[in-house]
């Protein structure tokens, strides 16, 4: 062990040692981040057995995405308080990172069950379903605002949960069940978004787990009233009591590159008896 410890290796086989490029090994003492044990009368780089620690510690923050310049700054003071902060730090954004991934991940699954729904799916069925409850970022419409400014608004009220693109969550409409049953099917109350995974729950609006009624409509939004016209007789022949929101959201604008192809996913929470 001792004669390991006072063995030499050249630049290549330094390199090759630790499975990386030797140009790496020049960039890094360009830098001044790890230079070698010593530089002979032939100009070769030698580098020591003790620096193949002080390399994997190096090459283990690159990869975890630490720049150079606190790797530097860790190097020239390694301790145990500066060591456990910068791993505190990654574990924070890994966690974030994981947690971005997994949202994805959802709405990817969602999407592609609303294909797979598509291909065999029945527009005039109207059908009960059994639902989880999910928490929305809502903000409530206003009279006489253009649809492009209240998507605005939505956007910049999911930024407060860190929610990173708008295709990071489904989206959609609230309509009041009160404005159905007063035929007022243009008064909605929100836009929303869903967080996948919310970092606070607070302020959020929770759309409750149950059974509900779910339709669906294809064609541009002006016909929606006389979809809505079809839902509510069918609860009323099924002796069905609806309260909350109608929850409207998109379903294949991914897919399609005309508005009357666009289907609608009408969900309305029906009390239980």
């Amino acid at each position: 062990m001792l004669k390991e410890k006072n063995t030499l290796f050249t630049i290549g086989q330094f390199a090759a040692l630790h499975e990386i490029n030797k140009k790496t090994l020049m960039w890094y003492d360009e830098i001044g981040l790890l230079k070698p044990a010593c530089i002979k009368e032939n100009g070769y780089r030698y580098y020591s057995y003790q620096q193949s620690t002080v390399l994997e510690t190096i090459l283990m923050l690159r990869e975890l995405n630490v720049s150079l310049d606190k790797i530097k700054h860790f190097m020239k003071s390694r301790t145990i308080d500066t060591f456990d902060t910068l791993l505190q730090e990654k574990i924070a954004e890994l966690n974030q990172t994981i947690s971005h991934l997994k949202s994805i991940q959802k709405i990817l699954v969602n999407q592609q069950q609303d294909m797979d729904m598509l291909r065999s799916l029945d527009l005039a069925e109207i059908s009960l379903i059994e639902k989880q409850s999910r928490y929305l970022v809502a903000v409530n419409t206003t009279d006489n605002l253009p649809f492009e400014q209240e998507i605005e608004r939505v956007i910049s009220e999911t930024k407060k949960y860190q929610l990173r693109r708008l295709h990071d969550a489904s989206y959609g409409s609230m309509l009041p069940v009160e404005n159905l049953y007063q035929e007022k099917f243009s008064e909605y109350a929100a836009l929303y978004i869903e967080m996948p995974f919310p970092v606070s729950k607070k302020g959020l609006h929770l759309q409750p787990a149950g059974t509900y009624l779910r339709a669906f409509h294809k064609g541009s939004w002006d016909k929606l009233p006389d979809r809505y016209k079809e839902i509510l007789a069918f609860a009323n022949q099924q002796g069905l009591s609806l309260y909350g929101y109608a929850y409207e959201t998109g379903i294949n604008e991914i897919v399609i590159d005309n508005i009357d192809d666009y289907i609608t996913k009408i969900e309305i929470p029906v009390k239980s008896e």
